[in-house]
């Protein structure tokens, strides 16, 4: 399996983006909400994970990224992915998280857009 990497690649006012790579799976999962719960608590309400370097995530990866879309949601604020692998892309449209969240092909047109919105 993949190793699990989470990273802060930026934060600047409203805006936070983490870089995650590898299985998201329970443990991936947990520290992307603790870390995404941190960030709110800042007072960023727009955060863009980059999954660049995710090939895979699991169901459980999959019910942690949607209660942080709720935790999101609750302080009216914004929860967006870019850089998505097919599959993941066909997971979140399965699942319900491309309804909700906003996804876009690459971290440039992801940060243009989020941009004009914090």
């Amino acid at each position: 399996m993949e190793t699990f990497e989470l990273k802060l690649a930026h934060r600047d006012g409203r805006l936070a983006v983490l870089e995650v790579g590898g299985y998201i799976n329970n443990e991936a999962g947990e520290a992307i909400a603790g870390t995404a719960k941190t960030l709110l608590a800042e007072g960023h309400r727009i955060l863009l994970l980059d999954l660049a370097g995710t090939r895979i995530i699991n169901s459980i990866g999959i019910s942690l990224l949607l209660e942080v879309l709720e935790r999101i949601i609750e302080v009216k604020g914004t929860l967006a992915f870019c850089c998505l692998s097919p599959s993941i892309a066909k997971t979140f449209q399965i699942m319900g998280l491309a309804q909700y969240a906003r996804i876009f092909p690459d971290r440039p047109q992801a940060l243009a857009a989020l941009s004009v919105d914090s």
